[in-house]
């Protein structure tokens, strides 16, 4: 049976290496986007997912998650949490409640409490650097706060058939506290059904949620289009409405992949990178961009790896 794992970004590779011998020898799609993700929060180097996340007008780290069951569409999110280590394994655990099953804030916080999860000040000494860095620019050079808003969104397909997907992030860079995009919000951010496929977005989340591009990929899929059809068309019909609309859009990404493990990807952006292994294809990173309405990739060569590796453990001055 084909099986497969798509994400954004090339901060998910470290996961998607060790998961994709994992869900090669049975382990299930919703395992593996959590493994995956929580890979990624657990790394303080990736500043804009969970530990060492990027903080907000406070400098507080607020997090935002969310997993979906693509056999059951059961959907678990919490939004503006804080000091926990790791949501997306919360958002998991809450896809399991009949009622009750997307938490904000104190409720998400205390229903973690309640749970066992695992409290951990997600605030580290280089994220208040960056916090710094910014603030000065921003009074100095006249720069906009809200710079940085990756998030990690994984899609998995297992041996079984089965789909999951699994987001998190910690949100734009200096946020008004209590901001959520579309990350933790289904359709948004995130969607999957076995039926059909799965899935992630990445970007600004404000206009991300006024596509609501991941369930538009889904259907478009369930129409009979291709995962790389299906997400052209959605990324670029609301890029272009936005820009005939008001005259602009904000940065917008996707993966996707159907239940037969075939993949596609969209950006309007200049550069957006993805991971992906599958049956037929070992872990790699792929650059995207987006040249006339097509989103065209190549694999990232040792080059650019290594300038990554060097970019990410950079000192903050």
């Amino acid at each position: 049976m084909s099986w497969g794992i798509i994400a954004t970004w090339r901060m998910a590779l470290e996961g998607i290496e060790v998961s994709s011998e994992k869900i090669s020898k049975g382990m299930s799609a919703g395992d593996i986007v959590e493994s995956v993700v929580k890979a990624v929060e657990d790394y303080p180097l990736y500043k804009s997912v969970g530990y060492g996340g990027l903080p907000n007008e406070n400098c507080e780290v607020e997090l935002d998650a969310a997993f979906m069951d693509g056999n059951s569409l059961s959907i678990g999110a919490v939004a503006g949490i804080k000091d926990f280590k790791n949501p997306v394994s919360m958002a998991k655990r809450l896809s399991e409640e009949k009622y009750n099953c997307f938490l904000v804030g104190t409720g998400a916080e205390e229903y973690g409490d309640e749970n066992g999860f695992e409290r951990k000040n997600m605030l580290t000494e280089r994220a208040i650097s960056f916090y710094n860095k910014r603030k000065k620019a921003i009074k100095e050079k006249g720069l906009s706060p809200y710079d940085g808003h990756d998030t990690v969104g994984v899609v998995a397909l297992d041996i079984e058939g089965t789909m999951a997907v699994a987001t998190s992030t910690s949100g734009l860079f200096m946020k008004k506290r209590g901001r959520v995009g579309d990350s933790p919000i289904s359709g948004s951010g995130f969607y999957v059904d076995s039926n059909i496929g799965g899935a992630a977005a990445t970007g600004l989340g404000e206009d991300l949620m006024k596509g609501c591009v991941s369930y538009e990929i889904v259907r478009l899929m369930g129409e009979g289009h291709s995962p790389q059809d299906a997400a052209d068309r959605t990324i670029m019909k609301l890029n272009n409405e936005l820009i005939r609309r008001r005259g602009y859009a904000g940065d917008l990404s996707v993966v996707c992949m159907n239940n037969k493990g075939q993949w596609g990807v969209a950006t309007n952006i200049k550069e957006f990178t993805f991971s992906v292994a599958t049956s037929n294809e070992k872990p790699k990173v792929y650059i995207t961009k987006n040249l006339e309405g097509k989103t065209v990739y190549e694999e990232a060569d040792e080059e650019w790896l290594k300038g990554y590796i060097k970019k990410i453990n950079k000192k903050v001055e």
